[in-house]
């Protein structure tokens, strides 16, 4: 299982897809959960989730964890797929419960109610990148896999569900 996990290859494209998503979400999880950058801070962020947008309070600690936990493990490549999950779970009910109903693009000029989705498609198609692919060079995962990889070689040499390096 954590062979699955954790397998990736050296692709460094992986590793700008993956440091770049995890910049942006660990920015946003900042401002939800410390009011860092902006951001309310966690006691606003559970109240406004709660009485404008109807997500109780667990699921949104949830969410907070994912934007900013999931943002960590993203920027250094550690449970790669785990925290992209998370990241687009989390975009999904975004996606659904608030920003649908302003159409697709952003509000730049500030002169609608609300922004589309076009943020969260890609935030999902990036996260997709990294589920299916993981977290490519100048990762821990990578470094785990090569780890879990050696240890499995020398207990079953002749595995077939193998990575190569």
């Amino acid at each position: 299982m954590w062979a699955r996990l954790l397998a990736t290859n050296g692709d460094w494209v992986l590793t700008v897809v993956r440091v770049v998503l995890g910049v942006a979400f660990f920015v946003h999880g900042g401002q939800k959960l410390f009011g860092w950058f902006g951001g309310h801070g966690l006691s606003a962020t559970v109240k406004t989730f709660r009485d404008q947008v109807g997500i109780p309070a667990p699921l949104t600690y949830l969410a907070i964890a994912a934007e900013f936990f999931g943002g960590i493990g993203l920027m250094v490549g550690l449970m790669t797929r785990v925290a992209a999950l998370g990241i687009a779970i989390t975009m999904v009910v975004a996606m659904l419960k608030v920003h649908l109903q302003f159409g697709f693009l952003m509000n730049w000029f500030g002169n609608k109610p609300g922004h589309g989705i076009e943020y969260h498609l890609l935030a999902i198609a990036l996260a997709l990148v990294l589920i299916a692919h993981g977290a490519g060079a100048f990762s821990l995962d990578r470094a785990l896999y090569r780890r879990v990889l050696s240890e499995k070689i020398a207990f079953e040499p002749f595995s077939k569900n193998l990575i190569p390096l």
